[in-house]
């Protein structure tokens, strides 16, 4: 059942935020495919997506796009305005510079010498505040924020054409000249922190500086994000811009979509879907459960006659398992009480007040449905053919659907996953999202049905194996060879081997019902071969049908036609 929070707004709700489930379902379909949590949201966060509210939140290549051509925006617009500022200092601009720097200089010898200079920075930022770059609120933040200005200047200058740095130089030096305090005020500055290739030319970082700074700034920000978003190491990394500068930057369209983009990771983690282990994301035990539910509801959506998420029998069985329906109580049912229903037969009877009083014509029973135990081996094609026909995610989610189906409905059913290639093993639960295909040829089928035969040995009730594939067997393991041979075309060998492993199951009472993808046929052939001889179900499907194929014939196979215990006595 879903379940809702209510608590009064505070102004730090975010409207249209997505949930951990809203991002994990966006994420299901790429995540079934590679099996990597991480790869999956990068995925998704390269190309963008809707969020809740149906806004369409943009992806990292149409922001990086959009960054890109805003720097190029800016590298113009700071040259004219840098060009501009040059030609319009006056001498008293410079002086003023000259001063500023020469008290930066003695703030940072102060700071070495062990003082504590922080209240005269202060004075500083409100007699100089305007020449610097940013806000900066200590001495460090503000040498920072310089050497990072004068890389942008640098970096400025070195994209201009040769014209255009040969009018700045020409502008910059004539004015260096004219103050020569102020050069070497910057010389002093650099050779204090005794790294001068921090900061560049000399030029570089007094264009930098004064009514220029503004322009370079927002150039040098721009760049800043420009790597962030190029080379973000992993998704979370995105957390650390600063939105409130991106909006200045790009605009708030484009700032809010990074800001939905930094916070999906996060989410993630905070609704308990996936955790960090070993530097990358996994899916929890309980992420496992909610795309395992959302491939069911997927498939469920599709089912008309099923729709309830029930198999009601045709006539009402007497086993244990609760329909959800209640009955007048009659000699002979089990005495499965409905408390509610009981008592309000009661007061409908007899009126309000206490003690209720109750008679038989009041009891009502819960109905029960009339189940087999069963334990099933999904056997699940894991060979290159199965990715490049487009099969493989169809496949996966089938089994990922099945799986939520048995452990909430049926959970006292067996479930166990043998994946099969040029050879088969055994696929854990928790493994299962993250299983990919083999990068090799061969499809083992004999070698498939032996793992699961042996699964299957531990167990009781009615035995089954679910098998999708969309090759014919083309390997088998011969007895006592070190590794399964591989032929194509199939060989008969491999063919006669496989049909023994199906005689066993047979015999083993083991039905096989397979789920031929796309089948040629070769395979077409093989499977009714393999049917006939097993007395399984042959389906011929394709990946859009899969899911409510396998759904369908498993929740047939769950029914009776009526309860063969308890009977009432005539």
């Amino acid at each position: 059942m879903a379940r809702a929070s209510y608590s009064r707004w505070d102004g730090s709700q975010q409207v249209g935020d997505m949930t951990g489930d809203d991002v994990l379902r966006r994420l299901s379909e790429e995540l079934l495919e590679h099996g990597d949590v991480d790869q999956a949201l990068r995925r998704l966060m390269q190309r963008g997506f809707v969020d809740s509210t149906g806004r369409q939140v943009k992806g990292l290549r149409e922001l990086l796009e959009r960054v890109r051509a805003r720097r190029a925006e800016l590298a113009k617009d700071a040259f004219s305005r840098m060009q501009q500022a040059l030609s319009n200092l006056r001498p008293e601009d410079l002086a003023r510079m000259r001063e500023m720097l020469g008290e930066l200089n003695s703030l940072a010898e102060r700071r070495e010498a062990g003082e504590d200079v922080q209240a005269d920075f202060e004075r500083f930022m409100e007699n100089y505040g305007d020449l610097v770059p940013g806000r900066p609120e200590t001495l460090d933040e503000l040498l920072e924020a310089m050497a990072r200005q004068a890389a942008a200047a640098g970096a400025l200058i070195g994209s201009l054409s040769p014209e255009q740095r040969a009018k700045l130089d020409e502008l910059s030096e004539a004015l260096l000249e004219s103050e020569q305090g102020l050069l070497g005020e910057l010389a002093r500055l650099a050779a204090h922190l005794g790294a001068t290739s921090m900061f560049g030319d000399f030029p570089d970082m007094a264009l930098g500086l004064g009514p220029a700074s503004a322009a370079v700034a927002d150039l040098s920000d721009i760049t800043q994000l420009e790597q962030l978003l190029a080379g973000a190491p992993s998704p979370g990394a995105l957390a650390e811009v600063d939105i409130a500068r991106a909006k200045e930057l790009l605009g708030t369209d484009d700032a809010s979509s990074l800001e939905v983009l930094g916070r999906v990771a996060r989410q993630l983690r905070e609704s308990g879907l996936v955790e960090q282990k070993e530097g990358r994301l996994r899916l929890t035990p309980r992420g496992l459960r909610r795309i395992g539910d959302q491939a069911l509801a997927d498939l469920y959506a599709r089912l008309a006659p099923y729709r309830s998420g029930q198999h009601p029998l045709a006539r009402p069985g007497l086993g244990h398992e609760r329909a959800g329906e209640t009955k007048a109580y009659e000699w002979g049912d089990p005495f499965n009480l409905s408390i509610e229903r009981t008592v309000r037969n009661a007061l409908a009877r007899r009126g309000p007040g206490t003690p209720v009083e109750l008679s038989p014509v009041d009891f009502e029973v819960e109905r029960t449905e009339a189940l087999t135990r069963s334990a099933t081996v999904i056997m699940l094609d894991l060979s290159l053919s199965m990715p490049m026909r487009g099969n493989f995610v169809a496949a996966k989610k089938m089994a990922m659907a099945l799986h939520a189906l048995i452990s909430g409905r049926f959970p006292s059913d067996y479930l166990g996953i043998v994946g099969f290639a040029r050879y088969a093993r055994q696929i854990s639960f928790r493994d299962l999202p993250e299983v990919s295909w083999d990068y090799d040829w061969g499809t083992n089928i004999q070698h498939g049905l032996c793992l699961s035969r042996k699964l299957l040995a531990r167990q009781r009730g009615t035995k089954q194996v679910i098998m999708v594939t969309d090759g014919e067997p083309t390997a088998h393991w011969p007895a006592g060879a070190p590794a399964p041979v591989f032929a194509y075309p199939p060989t008969q060998d491999t063919v006669d081997a496989t049909l023994v492993e199906v005689a066993r199951c047979t015999r083993e009472n083991i039905r096989i019902n397979t789920f031929a993808l796309d089948p040629t046929g070769h395979l077409r052939r093989f499977v009714e071969q393999l049917a006939r001889l097993n007395k399984g179900k042959a389906f011929f499907t394709t990946p859009s049908t899969l899911g409510d194929y396998v759904l369908s014939d498993f929740l047939e196979g769950k029914r009776t036609t009526r309860a063969r215990r308890g009977r009432r006595p005539a």
